[in-house]
């Protein structure tokens, strides 16, 4: 029996538009109940081309871009801050499918921030509030008592954003399908941008 993570891939089979293409492809790794399959690495670098990367949630797609979420004095921030460009790479082993997503990045408005994190459990947002991110702490307990301090400062449940946090936004410029494929011959193909704003869809070697 052929395993359904190594159906082929054929250009037609993807849309004319990547972040069409990449919206079918999500709900498809949502339907096979894939591992958190919003959760992507993100790959920044400092100025001078020094690279790093973490796992962060996507929390919303649109004709924008892609946005998540961060407290802006982590390490990833700084990165952005300094040089604001970065990769995405989405992974659905579930499927055998990744995508990648390469461009620009820039804040999201304050007002999608606060409705972002509202949107969120109490205790998600004590803990960033909380937490100097990226910075050393002298230990979990530090941690665990400066959250309860804020529990009860805000007891009542009008927990504040923290100017310190708040979001970002990839706007593509570069996006890569690829589907796991027998014998390592794998199908991927790359979307660059054309003229009239279309895009350019290439079949890469694996």
């Amino acid at each position: 029996m052929t395993d359904p993570r190594d159906r082929p891939l054929h250009a037609r089979d993807l849309d004319p538009d990547p972040l069409k293409a990449f919206v079918r492809w999500f709900d498809e790794a949502v339907a096979a109940s894939a591992f958190e399959p919003e959760a992507a690495a993100l790959a920044t670098a400092t100025p001078d081309g020094r690279p790093s990367v973490r796992m962060v949630l996507n929390k919303g797609v649109d004709e924008r871009g892609f946005a998540f979420y961060t407290n802006y004095g982590s390490r990833k921030a700084t990165e952005l801050e300094a040089n604001p460009r970065a990769a995405l790479l989405f992974h659905w082993p579930e499927l055998g499918r990744q995508v990648r997503v390469e461009g620009t990045v820039e804040r999201v408005a304050r007002e999608d921030s606060e409705r972002y994190a509202q949107s969120r459990s109490p205790g998600s947002r004590l803990s960033a509030l909380a937490s100097p991110q990226s910075r050393p702490v002298p230990s979990r307990e530090w941690l665990e008592e400066r959250v309860a301090e804020l529990a009860a400062e805000h007891k009542d449940g009008d927990i504040p954003l923290g100017e310190h946090w708040g979001g970002y936004r990839l706007r593509p410029e570069a996006f890569e399908f690829w589907q796991h494929r027998p014998d390592r011959l794998h199908d991927r193909f790359r979307y660059e941008p054309a003229e009239g704003g279309a895009w350019r869809v290439e079949r890469l070697g694996p």
